[in-house]
């Protein structure tokens, strides 16, 4: 029988027993039905862990061109190949040493044609 009470994760004892049950739950040899009370819980569950790591455990916005690096490093393409997205290579090297900021019109074109998420190329937030 599994005990299915709900409560605030307030502290990290609390977090740790919430993954031990989440993990209990996801060694389950069928993944519950969403739509059963099981399911149901399971969601509500993970919905407090998220909620608990997001307040405890924020992940600081990544720098765009650290993320355009990474993707390039991925895809094993050069500062050449940035040209479509970018413009001239001179421009290009200017973005990837940050002597020059993204334009919007940069970050749609590094998005469509690399995949890189919009929010990382967004970057931080100016404080």
């Amino acid at each position: 029988m599994i005990d299915m009470t709900l409560q605030p994760l307030r502290t990290d004892a609390e977090y740790r027993a919430a993954l031990a049950r989440a993990e209990a739950l996801f060694d389950l040899p069928e993944e519950p039905d969403p739509a059963s009370e099981l399911g149901a819980f399971m969601d509500a569950l993970v919905t407090l862990i998220e909620a608990y790591e997001r307040k405890h455990f924020p992940v600081e916005a990544s720098d765009p061109v650290d993320a355009i690096k990474f993707r390039m490093e991925q895809q094993g393409l050069t500062p050449a190949d940035l040209q479509p997205m970018i413009g001239r290579l001179n421009r290009v090297y200017e973005v990837l040493n940050r002597k020059r900021p993204l334009t919007l019109a940069m970050m749609r074109r590094l998005n469509a044609q690399m995949g890189i998420p919009a929010e990382a190329l967004l970057g931080r937030p100016e404080k």
